[in-house]
């Protein structure tokens, strides 16, 4: 496996290893990490985003991590204009930029180029992914291809998140989504990437997020909510989407007791590693599929 030249992109599930896997490579192949999570770039939320430890930036120099405040949102544009500089850094000092991370909109972005679409009104969405909630994926599909045709065969009848991007992009611009993408380039050209997708177990993946739960609770995840709360964060800013702060807000209110917030919280996990893969299983169709059980040998393989 050559990597030389390569810009090296790991996606996969929450929970599923990505930036462990992302170390161990990096140390392989003399490279440097560069974060592709839309949570882990806020520096007051490190438990939650699950951001790697001091340990590990000690022995991979790591990118774009715990940097950005939660009182200002974070655009997958602002991210590609980021990782962008940072991978021409990198190369410079003749290293391998490895992105990591489970954002597939950042993906996109670094693969196909951003899609200049004109800001939809916080408000705006909202109503639609209210509609999206009361109808249901399977009717709300119907209505999409309705709406817009062109979407038919290009976005998965299961995938709720892109089906309501698609739906508010061509109801706001009253253009389809696939006619955006259609005027974007990227930088780099496909060739230059070398992309895996690690492929977990369902039920080991569910395993791995309850005991996630319990570890970031016992590291203090409820004082990071306690110290979020004091901020007085806006509540159209992104950071608000972050899966634990909503149900542990719950938990300081005295609404819900501690085990029900745990569970609420691996619940919400759960469903979020469902929607990752199946964004997967449409978008990243040519990537490299790496099963967890072979990482071993996958990395013994390199030299």
């Amino acid at each position: 496996m050559d990597f030389k030249s390569k810009i090296v992109l790991i996606s996969g599930p929450t929970a599923s290893g990505k930036s462990k896997f992302a170390i161990k490579l990096a140390k392989k192949i003399n490279g440097e990490i560069i974060n592709a999570d839309s949570m882990q770039v806020y520096k007051e939320l490190k438990i939650l985003s699950a951001r790697p430890s001091f340990k590990d930036y000690q022995n991979i120099k790591h990118h774009l991590y715990g940097f950005h405040n939660v009182r200002n949102n974070f655009s997958a544009g602002d991210w590609l204009k980021l990782s962008l500089r940072k991978i021409v850094e990198i190369k410079k000092r003749k290293k391998i930029p490895i992105l990591v991370g489970g954002t597939g909109l950042y993906f996109n972005a670094i693969l196909k180029g951003l899609v200049k679409i004109p800001k939809i009104p916080i408000k705006y969405r909202d109503k639609i992914r209210e509609l999206h909630k009361n109808l249901g994926q399977k009717i709300f599909y119907k209505k999409l291809l309705e709406l817009d045709p062109k979407s038919k065969n290009k976005i998965n009848s299961t995938d709720s998140q892109r089906s309501i991007r698609a739906y508010e992009v061509k109801k706001f611009t009253n253009k389809s989504l696939h006619d955006w993408y259609q005027n974007t380039s990227p930088v780099y050209e496909d060739k230059d990437f070398f992309k895996i997708y690690i492929n977990f177990p369902r039920d080991q993946l569910i395993s791995k997020i309850t005991s996630r739960t319990e570890k970031m609770i016992k590291m203090g995840a409820i004082n990071e909510v306690q110290n979020f709360v004091k901020l007085k964060v806006k509540k159209d800013k992104s950071v608000n989407k972050a899966i634990g702060i909503s149900e542990i807000k719950e938990y300081l209110n005295d609404e819900k007791k501690l085990n029900e917030i745990k569970e609420k919280i691996s619940i919400k996990t759960r469903q979020y590693a469902k929607r990752q893969s199946t964004w997967a299983r449409g978008n990243m169709k040519n990537w490299f599929q790496l099963e967890s059980l072979n990482i071993k040998t996958f990395l013994k393989k390199i030299k």
